[in-house]
C-alpha cells in the first residue's frame, strides 16, 4: 500500500490536492489516498477529517489553497503555495523527512508571516507601495492560520511573571526572561514585540 502520508490524496464531496472524488453515495465525507495511477490506495471511514500521519492544520492549509485556486484568489493562492513550500523544505531538512505537527507547522507560518512584515518594510523604505501592500496582504492570509493574538495585558502579565521567576531586574538577564517566554507565548506574540515588552519592564 502507498504511504498515505506522502501520496496525492482526494477528499469525497470537497476538493483536496487531488481534486473531488465521490466514493459513493451522500454519506459524510472522508478522504482517499491516491497513488500515482490513480487507483484507490487507501480509504479513510466516512467522517474522517484528515489523511494518516498529516496534521489537521496542514491538511486544512491544502484544502484552503485549492479553493483559493478555484476562486481565483491570487492573494490567498499565492501566500499558501509559499507556506506549504516552506512547510515542505522544513520536513526534508533534517536527516530523515518527516511530517511536522501542528505546533511545528504554527512556528514555520510565525517565520513566514515574519518575513512577510520585514519585506513590507523594506519595500515601503524603497518607495515601492505597491510590493508593500502585496506582502502586506499575504502576511494578513498567513495571520488566519495562528492562534489568537495575546493582548498587550495578556503579554505584559505573562513577561512580569517570567521577570519574577527569572530573579533578573535588568536588561542584563533579558536571555533568561526570553528563554522562559518562548514555548508560552508560541504562536501568539511575535518574537519582536516580546522582546520589546520585555526590554520595557526591564529597563
Amino acid at each position: 500500500m502507498s504511504d498515505p502520508s506522502s501520496a496525492w490524496f482526494r477528499r469525497a464531496g470537497h476538493a483536496g490536492i487531488g481534486g473531488g472524488e465521490n466514493r459513493g453515495g451522500g454519506g459524510a465525507a472522508g478522504w482517499a489516498v491516491v497513488d500515482a495511477m490513480g487507483k484507490i490506495a487507501w480509504s479513510s471511514p466516512e467522517g474522517a477529517s484528515s489523511i494518516p500521519g498529516m496534521s489537521e492544520l496542514k491538511t486544512r492549509l491544502q484544502a484552503d489553497l485549492t479553493a483559493a485556486m478555484k476562486a481565483r484568489d491570487a492573494v490567498r493562492t499565492r501566500a499558501l503555495r509559499m507556506l506549504l513550500t516552506a512547510i515542505s523544505n522544513e520536513e526534508v531538512s533534517g536527516k530523515s523527512a518527516r511530517e511536522l505537527s501542528d505546533d511545528e507547522i504554527i512556528k514555520v507560518i510565525t517565520k513566514e508571516v515574519k518575513k512577510r512584515r520585514e519585506a513590507a518594510e523594506a519595500f515601503e523604505q524603497g518607495g515601492r507601495a505597491d510590493r508593500a501592500a502585496d506582502e502586506r496582504a499575504e502576511g494578513e492570509v498567513l495571520s488566519e492560520y495562528l492562534p489568537e493574538q495575546l493582548s498587550d495585558e495578556e503579554l505584559a502579565d505573562l513577561v512580569r511573571a517570567a521577570i519574577a521567576e527569572a530573579g533578573v531586574s535588568d536588561v542584563k538577564g533579558m536571555g533568561a526572561v526570553m528563554k522562559l517566554l518562548t514555548p508560552r507565548v508560541a504562536g501568539r506574540a511575535e518574537g519582536r514585540r516580546v522582546a520589546d515588552e520585555v526590554r520595557r519592564q526591564l529597563s
